[in-house]
């Protein structure tokens, strides 16, 4: 079930960033991975739209939207192939149509979810964060 994010989500939803960012983003640096979940609670959580999915009770993904921009989407590896990233992608489109998002270059796992959904490539840019390279994409209303 799909359901808004509330408050007391906030530890599941940072549980499932960091087990999702260790098998999608092995890549990214010690340092920042440390800091993330502190700007998660204190700063995207609070200024996103963010939908979690919850399976049997437990929060196994969310989906943050700052506009039109995915800011964030992840699902606990243990559930993945099971049409939770799908499902929480498809509730975006119905909500804004047209969605943008940047996807780190060597994130393979999340580059083939946004590409067989329909994503496609605008350009490239550094984060800034952690010298990495970001793909911008783009998905037309379906």
């Amino acid at each position: 079930m799909i359901r808004r994010y509330a408050e007391q989500d906030t530890e599941a939803v940072i549980d499932v960033w960091r087990l999702a960012s260790e098998v999608a983003t092995p890549f990214l640096p010690a340092d920042f991975l440390e800091r993330e979940p502190d700007n998660i609670r204190n700063i995207y959580l609070p200024h996103a739209e963010t939908w979690v999915f919850e399976a049997e009770g437990s929060v196994v993904g969310f989906l943050s939207l700052i506009g039109d921009e995915v800011g964030a989407i992840f699902v606990y590896p243990r559930c993945h192939g099971r049409g939770i990233g799908r499902a929480l992608m498809d509730h975006a489109v119905q909500l804004r149509g047209s969605l943008y998002l940047d996807v780190f270059k060597d994130n393979a796992l999340g580059r083939r979810f946004y590409e067989r959904y329909g994503f496609l490539c605008e350009g490239e840019h550094v984060h800034e964060e952690t010298g990495c390279t970001l793909v911008r994409l783009k998905l037309g209303r379906k």
